[in-house]
């Protein structure tokens, strides 16, 4: 039990089980600096802490720490990295808050929600592409640095009974941004995309801006949404741009824009489908939606079909963190450790990307091992100015030991060629 004086009833095991949570995901410090190691050296003092300022109301949440990172399809994204502590405190109102609001979101709502994920909405985009002819693809213009906080607030108190979480949210919306150079930055509206609560707060957000919306104004109609992502399906072209017309009129009144380019009608062109259109083209959650040439599944004929695969962009931001692990200089290795290293990478990008078309991932086979038989030439002399012959010893190490590295389980056809 608490003490009389705790204005709040805050179980301190919740707040052991957030520090859980935010420790599974790792992470990197906020503007104190303090990793999570550190603040291990202290955690019963540091988990009271948070306990006793939730539990007495006077936690204030420090600024968050302002990072860019760069966007597959290109430009810098600003993550608001919360500390360690505020990590954790955030985690009690998620898991106080979730529950409840997920209850009341829809099905084709996909994004950073219990039990759904982004394969499940690849997955029915895929099917649904093949029974309408057109999508009308949209982004919603920096959602996150946009959200109305008097809009949102609406929303939570509708939804929020407990007054602690509803006291927090309110001081983490406002809580400011630090740049790098130490400014500090007011927030009066958006949410900080980094922050824990964030995506369900997010959610919540587009639940009344878009998805009910589109339950009432088109309800004959298919969509699907993940965060600021999201397709509506059509039956024609002017459909998709009375949709089009009407969804900017709907942003627009609640304060947010949709992307001027990110935003267009696609057709699902096939064999059933042979009107030429412009776009036949998009991009959602790493794959790329395009007509391909496929195989019957039974009678194994090759036919026109609007099929997913892994995009261009998601293909070029892997090579990229292949090329920032440096394998090709690091030399005092052996190839043991760079499989230990690589294996768990490579193995989640199969797990998604292999999901649909996984041929389509032979380039990157082809990019790891040539980055491999770079490797083999600098480290062993005998290969010095032989990339020939480097390639042609690891294509030997693969036929003998097929199962070091996980992407040689995709298949020979993409490995060396």
């Amino acid at each position: 039990m608490n003490p009389p004086s705790k204005p709040f009833l805050i179980d301190k095991h919740q707040v052991y089980e957030a520090y859980l949570e935010v420790r599974s995901k790792e992470g990197a410090g906020g503007v104190d600096g303090v990793t999570i190691e550190q603040f291990e050296k202290d955690l019963k003092g540091n988990l009271y802490k948070i306990w006793n300022r939730m539990s007495s109301g006077a936690y204030f949440p420090p600024p968050v720490r302002a990072v860019s990172i760069p966007k597959k399809s290109g430009g810098q994204r600003i993550l608001g990295v919360p500390t360690v502590a505020d990590r954790v405190a955030q985690t009690v109102v998620k898991e106080i808050i979730e529950p409840a609001l997920d209850a009341i979101f829809l099905a084709d709502s996909y994004g950073y929600r219990p039990d759904k994920s982004a394969l499940d909405a690849v997955g029915v985009t895929r099917e649904r592409c093949w029974k309408f002819d057109w999508v009308l693809e949209f982004d919603i213009k920096g959602l996150f640095d946009n959200i109305d906080h008097t809009l949102l607030m609406r929303a939570v108190r509708k939804h929020v009974a407990c007054p602690w979480a509803l006291l927090y949210i309110e001081r983490w919306l406002t809580a400011p941004m630090m740049q790098e150079d130490g400014t500090l930055i007011e927030r009066t509206r958006g949410t900080p995309q980094g922050g824990v609560v964030s995506p369900v707060l997010a959610n919540l957000f587009m639940h009344y801006t878009f998805d009910l919306w589109m339950a009432r104004t088109f309800p004959h109609l298919r969509w699907c949404r993940y965060a600021d992502d999201g397709l509506v399906h059509c039956r024609s072209e002017r459909e998709a741009r009375i949709v089009w017309e009407a969804l900017a009129s709907r942003m627009a009144e609640c304060r947010l824009e949709l992307h001027p380019t990110k935003t267009k009608i696609v057709y699902c062109k096939d064999d059933r489908r042979k009107a030429n259109f412009e776009n036949v083209a998009f991009d959602f959650l790493g794959y790329c939606f395009r007509p391909r040439t496929v195989r019957g599944p039974r009678s194994q004929t090759l036919f026109c079909g609007f099929t997913p695969a892994v995009s261009k962009p998601a293909l070029n931001a892997m090579r990229s963190t292949i090329r920032g692990l440096k394998l090709r200089k690091r030399t005092q290795v052996t190839l043991d450790d760079i499989a230990r290293e690589l294996n768990p990478i490579t193995r989640g990008w199969i797990a998604y990307y292999g999901q649909y078309t996984r041929s389509a991932l032979y380039p990157l086979v082809r990019y790891i091992d040539q980055t491999l038989a770079v490797w083999i030439k600098r480290k062993f002399k005998r290969f010095h100015h032989r990339l020939g012959r480097a390639r042609a010893f690891l294509e030997k190490i693969a036929c003998e030991n097929p199962r070091l590295f996980v992407h040689w389980r995709l298949g020979a056809s993409g490995r060396l060629a």
